[in-house]
């Protein structure tokens, strides 16, 4: 970078940029599967640190424009970081077992506060000039722990404390570098108990089962901080016309990734949150749309690369806020819901990438260290869902169909009979039994039956059987929703296995129970190279000696691909309600094994 780069800021700052990627790759592939969905919540937490653009704007604004959208920024982002830490420990505490051994990491708040004191007195001591950058760097490093401590259930807790520390000791070093005067700094105080106490309401009130549009919509209150501190960035410039093109080149980056996060995250929340439609929208000219809106986008970033006067730059700001924003809305809403895991995991890299391009804008390491350490975070859970699903990432965003071993003939078709069975029946076979694995899917989480679930496995388990869980990368709406789901009800997370671990063991299973799974199960992804679901990795349930699905109807799964598991001589097919059927199972097994 040194060879093209307009100045040595710059040049500390790409290393800076490059080396944290790097961090960050290494730091977020060594994240436990089971731990991803709580991995979205400290990212998201994390992501927060748009709160500083908003300090920064609001510490050195020149018009009402730029403190409003400085305010805007501070308050948005610190309902991030406040609800964003909530979920992460309401979530790690569902996978606490009772014989765990009590835990102090509380206590780790007494060197976070002693360094935040050493901070404060050497800053305001006036005779350590560089402490707000070692304050920050650690910061960085800190941030970096909250991701790294999710490598294990052991140590994911402290992660969880070492990222807190992170985002409170960032926000003082930014307050130390800005020195702000007293009003100034009664203002950011007062938004950011605002934000706090917001962040507060909703984390307290997030259910399990709601997590996932819980994140899309935190996703869109960090796109709209970035998008705020970058556009207040531009018009509080005192000549914009001289500033130079990183600065210019950061503020439009930010604009616009911003605004792409928040439109994208608003239709996510509203497809996950049933408020819209699931189907992906499938308007003829809908490629052409896209093309148009990202040319326009482009066409306007040209003309803010240009160094115009105020007006046409603002001018142009502003249009690449708005098709950039209608891009956005118009390529997520192209998505079917079941493709939403990776739609969250892309809008949760973007959301880094806005606070990078705000790293580089404002001069601030550890945005940018924080930045692509989420960028990263989002990028590589993006790459283990679509691996999960054999698909190409760009046949996900652009609303396609089909894996990338999807041939191009005829699917096959699959003929037989449905067998149905009962709830008595399945009570007998499942105590006949010795080993069972459970195989849970989105139905599972819709119909909130993982209680009912937990006492069944209960009574099997103090019947002597061996139960354990199967769980698909891409169960459920987020990565890790459905290990979420049942540790909630308590289910010991040491029977609750990977695809990878528990594969290869359905041949000596003597009954697998299929709850409202369909596509992650389906033989055809193996058997048939013209299935839109091809090479896809599946839950190779049938190798068991007996299979029962548990479903409300007999409707495909979202692929639109028949399922020929279900007619296979070993499946029985137990329809109704996940959780009335899991409550009946419960009590019949419970009469069986006489406990």
């Amino acid at each position: 970078a040194g060879c093209i780069s307009p100045d040595p800021a710059f040049s500390a700052m790409f290393t800076t940029f490059a080396l944290s990627n790097i961090i960050g790759v290494q730091v977020v592939l060594g994240v436990s599967h089971a731990l991803h969905s709580p991995l979205m919540a400290v990212t998201n937490a994390i992501s927060g640190t748009t709160a500083l653009g908003g300090m920064h704007l609001l510490a050195h604004s020149n018009s009402a424009s730029a403190t409003t959208l400085g305010a805007l920024a501070t308050t948005l982002s610190t309902v991030n970081i406040v609800g964003g830490f909530i979920v992460t420990k309401k979530m790690l505490d569902m996978f606490k077992r009772p014989t765990d051994p009590p835990e102090y990491y509380h206590l780790y708040g007494i060197p976070a506060a002693g360094s935040m004191a050493f901070y404060t007195a050497g800053s305001m001591s006036g005779h350590v000039p560089e402490i707000d950058s070692a304050a920050a760097t650690l910061a960085g490093l800190l941030c970096i722990g909250g991701i790294g401590g999710l490598s294990s259930q052991s140590t994911a807790r402290l992660g969880a404390a070492s990222g807190q520390a992170g985002v409170a000791l960032g926000v003082a070093s930014t307050l130390g570098h800005l020195h702000p005067d007293a009003a100034t700094t009664a203002k950011i105080a007062g938004l950011m108990a605002i934000g706090g106490a917001a962040g507060k309401y909703i984390g307290d009130r997030v259910e399990p089962t709601s997590l996932p549009q819980t994140v899309a919509a935190f996703h869109s209150l960090v796109g709209v901080a970035a998008s705020a501190a970058a556009v207040g960035d531009f018009i509080n410039a005192p000549v914009v016309s001289e500033l130079d093109k990183v600065h210019l080149a950061s503020i439009y980056l930010a604009t616009v990734i911003g605004s792409v996060t928040c439109t994208g995250s608003l239709v996510a929340f509203g497809k996950l949150d049933g408020r819209m439609g699931s189907a992906p929208m499938s308007h003829p000219a809908r490629d052409q749309i896209n093309l148009g809106l990202g040319a326009a986008t482009l066409g306007a970033g040209a003309i803010v690369m240009g160094g115009p006067e105020f007006g046409t730059g603002i001018a142009a700001l502003g249009g690449a806020l708005a098709t950039s924003g209608a891009l956005g809305w118009h390529m997520t809403a192209s998505i079917g819901g079941a493709d939403m895991p990776v739609v969250i995991t892309v809008l949760n890299s973007y959301s880094g990438w806005a606070l990078c391009a705000e790293g580089f804008m404002l001069d601030m390491p550890i945005m940018t260290t924080v930045g692509a350490l989420i960028g990263c975070s989002g990028a590589a859970l993006t790459k283990i869902m679509c691996d999960a699903m054999n698909r190409d990432i760009l046949s996900v965003i652009l609303g396609g169909y089909g894996t990338k071993s999807s041939g191009k003939g005829e699917a096959m078709k699959f003929e037989g009979e449905v067998t149905q069975t009962n709830v008595d029946e399945v009570c007998n076979l499942l105590m006949e039994s010795q080993s069972v694995i459970i195989v849970p899917g989105y139905g599972l989480a819709v119909a909130k039956g993982q209680y009912p679930l937990k006492d069944m496995v209960d009574h099997l388990q103090n019947a002597g059987k061996k139960v354990r869980f199967g769980i698909h990368p891409v169960a459920g709406r987020m990565p890790g929703q459905l290990n979420v789901l049942l540790a909630e009800a308590g289910v010991p997370y040491d029977i609750v296995e990977e695809l990878e671990e528990i594969n290869d063991d359905f041949g000596e299973t003597d009954v697998c129970l299929v709850i409202g799974a369909n596509d992650t199960v389906n033989s055809a992804a193996e058997d048939d190279p013209n299935s839109e679901i091809a090479g896809m990795p599946v839950m190779r349930v049938w190798n068991s000696k007996q299979v029962i699905v548990m479903k409300r109807s007999l409707a495909a799964g979202y692929a639109g691909v028949d399922n020929p598991v279900f007619l296979k001589d070993n499946t029985d097919m137990l329809l109704g309600d996940a959780k009335d059927t899991c409550e009946k199972l419960a009590a019949g097994v419970k009469a069986l094994s006489g406990k």
